[in-house]
């Protein structure tokens, strides 16, 4: 257990603003902390080590959830910056946005929010195109909360049975 503790606190303390946030709020701490790392667009902190570090010594689903909360919340900044600076970008290719927000609007955009939000994928650009073509926020924001719940959940739970097992490993239990 001396080595899971030991591998915890180095991922937790990745971060100054991330270790004081978990250790003073708990599960509120991981929302905050996700939320900050998903709100800077386009240089995302990451919060994978973060997620599942506290997975292997705090309730999994609790520390998904909370993550993929605040990650999702943080993901409207790419989408305001969209909708904000589409003014700008439309006067550039405006031929190109007519072309394309129908289909922004109105084909499988929440099943692509989704699986960029599940996956590692860059989905700041997503939110960044949704805005832009004023794709419903409503919609944007229930889809990137599922995937980031996903995602983070799925973080949690190998930090869970992964720490375990290389803890077992090095202990020569496997």
């Amino acid at each position: 257990m001396a080595l899971l503790d030991a591998v915890t606190a180095a991922a937790v303390s990745m971060s100054d603003l991330a270790n004081d946030l978990i250790l003073s709020m708990g599960y509120f701490g991981i929302f905050a902390a996700s939320f900050i790392g998903s709100a800077s667009v386009l240089l995302p902190l990451p919060s994978f080590v973060l997620v599942s570090a506290l997975g292997a010594v705090m309730n999994p689903w609790l520390v998904g959830l909370s993550a993929g909360f605040g990650s999702a919340l943080g993901e409207m900044t790419g989408y305001a910056v969209g909708w904000g600076g589409g003014k700008l970008i439309e006067r550039k290719y405006k031929d190109w946005i007519k072309k394309y927000s129908g289909w922004f609007k109105h084909k499988r955009m929440f099943l692509l929010v989704f699986i960029f939000a599940a996956t590692p994928l860059p989905d700041d650009i997503v939110g960044i195109l949704c805005g832009i073509f004023k794709y419903d926020a409503r919609k944007f924001l229930l889809a990137s909360i599922l995937g980031k719940c996903v995602l983070n959940i799925v973080l949690a739970f190998a930090g869970f049975y992964g720490a375990h097992w290389i803890a077992a490993a090095l202990e020569g239990g496997l």
